[in-house]
C-alpha cells in the first residue's frame, strides 16, 4: 500500500519494450533483468510482458482520464464579458444537462399518469 508522501518511479515506454525484449530473447529471469535493470520487484516485468503479449500498451495512464470518460476534461476556458453573459452560458448547460439526463432534476413522473 502507498504510504503518504512516497513517490513512484516512471519508465519510458522504450525502457518497458527494451525490458521486455530481453525476457522474450532469453537474456535472463524476470528476477535477474529485473535486478539487472534496477526495478524494485520483478512483478513489473512480469506484468509489462503480459500486457505486451496481450498486444496492450505500455505506456502508462494512470490518473489520465480520456474525454471520453470526463466530457468536460480539455475545454477551453470560456471568458465573459460580463456577469450576465456568464449566467446565461450557466443556465444554458443547466438546461442542456436536464434534457440529457431528465430523472436527476427532480422531477419524478408517477407510472399512473
Amino acid at each position: 500500500m502507498a504510504k503518504k508522501g512516497q513517490t513512484f518511479k516512471h519508465y519510458t515506454e522504450d525502457f518497458k519494450l527494451k525490458a521486455v525484449e530481453m525476457y522474450l530473447n532469453g537474456d535472463g529471469s524476470y528476477k535477474s533483468l529485473s535486478k539487472q535493470l534496477g526495478l524494485k520487484n520483478s512483478t513489473q516485468l512480469k506484468s509489462w510482458v503480459k500486457k505486451y503479449e496481450e498486444g496492450g500498451s505500455l505506456v502508462d495512464k494512470r490518473g489520465k482520464m480520456s474525454s471520453i470518460d470526463n466530457p468536460l476534461m480539455g475545454r477551453p476556458k470560456t471568458k465573459f464579458q460580463s456577469v450576465g453573459e456568464e449566467r446565461d452560458y450557466y443556465k444554458a448547460q443547466v438546461e442542456y444537462l436536464k434534457k440529457r439526463y431528465p430523472n436527476l432534476h427532480g422531477v419524478v413522473k408517477s407510472r399512473n399518469q
